[in-house]
């Protein structure tokens, strides 16, 4: 294959999608309480047990469990007896599902679950998100995620691409979009509030919260068994920008681009895309890297703006944008995913639903 993209003898659909009511702090619930319900949830929706699952997939970090290999207690909400087939990574629920998609392209399983949870509540989230940073330069220094958006929001205003009311607006019409979305944290009006960190206010900045999601996958004919309208994936790549932030261009996302390219983005329009963008300027950037005109929906959802559990909030965007697709909202969506420091790491996944 020249890129990441399913092939016609395998094609692989997200048939199920659930996710928890996210909430600022859920300090009565452990993770395992948290998932649970949304594991039974998604599996619910398709008629599956645990055992009928050929491969599961997760995604957490323990930075914000504060303890190493955490993602081993959430497998009581699974449950690994009788043993299972499993694998995690440290990364958020988005790159687990791409590892659960090559699982299912190479025909060593035919069904998968995914999932991914995070709690920031626990801790300073600003403070926790400072590891992913060049550890002799950067980190020391300790910027934190805000500072650093705001670093990336005043290299677009300086150019040109957009100002203070530009980004408000974003961020109300995406907390607005929210009002229909019962799992948002965030909905409707926001104040946008005072300086979080120049030229950012609080209303440009994600909130911070707790909270899980789940998807299943599966392949060929077994997806139209268990879903009436799968969200076929027909395009899945992630790509990286360079560590080091002084090298990089922060108006532009060079890796979203090309990720976009090789799932066949531009092959073909999309009437909706699911951007993880957590900050208003990184939808400014996103929507220029990705060519999403003015006809395609952002974020119907509401997108991070409105809820942003971290390590699940990319898996939600896939997620969202399949919910769509089965319920006949959307044809062919975009979701994208993003980790790191100002859009630093990003996939994006091309879904279509069969034709009506």
């Amino acid at each position: 294959m020249t890129r990441a993209q399913a092939p016609a003898a395998r094609e692989t659909a997200v048939v199920a999608f659930a996710q928890t009511d996210h909430r600022r702090t859920t300090d009565e619930l452990s993770e395992v309480e948290m998932l649970m319900p949304v594991l039974h949830e998604v599996l619910d929706r398709t008629g599956l047990k645990t055992a009928d699952i050929d491969f599961t997939c997760s995604g957490s970090s323990d930075y914000l469990a504060g303890r190493a290999f955490s993602f081993t207690l959430a497998l009581d909400g699974v449950g690994a007896w009788p043993p299972i087939s499993e694998s995690h990574v440290e990364m958020d629920g988005a790159w687990a599902l791409y590892e659960a998609w090559t699982k299912l392209l190479s025909g060593d399983a035919d069904t998968a679950l995914v999932y991914a949870y995070g709690k920031s509540s626990p801790g300073s989230l600003r403070d926790v998100l400072t590891r992913q940073l060049d550890p002799y330069y950067v980190a020391p220094l300790w910027p934190d995620a805000v500072a650093l958006a705001a670093l990336q929001a005043q290299a677009l205003i300086d150019a040109g691409d957009t100002d203070e009311p530009a980004l408000a607006a974003v961020a109300a019409r995406n907390r607005t979009a929210a009002t229909a979305n019962p799992h948002a944290q965030l909905r409707g009006s926001v104040p946008h509030g005072d300086y979080a960190v120049r030229p950012l206010h609080t209303g440009d900045c994600p909130p911070v919260g707790d909270g899980a999601a789940a998807v299943i996958l599966a392949a060929g004919e077994r997806a139209r068994r268990l879903c009436p309208r799968p969200a076929w994936i027909r395009g899945i790549d992630h790509r990286i920008e360079a560590h080091g932030l002084g090298v990089r261009d922060l108006t532009d996302s060079p890796s979203a681009r090309l990720a976009a390219e090789r799932a066949g983005a531009f092959e073909r329009p999309v009437d909706t895309a699911e951007l993880h963008a957590p900050f208003t300027a990184q939808e400014v950037v996103l929507r220029k890297a990705l060519r999403l005109g003015d006809d395609v929906r952002v974020n119907p959802s509401g997108g991070a703006l409105a809820a942003n559990p971290m390590m699940a909030a990319g898996l939600i965007r896939i997620g969202e944008a399949a919910a769509r697709i089965h319920r006949g909202d959307s044809d062919r969506a975009l979701a994208h995913a993003t980790s790191g420091p100002c859009l630093q790491q990003n996939l994006v996944a091309v879904l279509e639903g069969d034709p009506r």
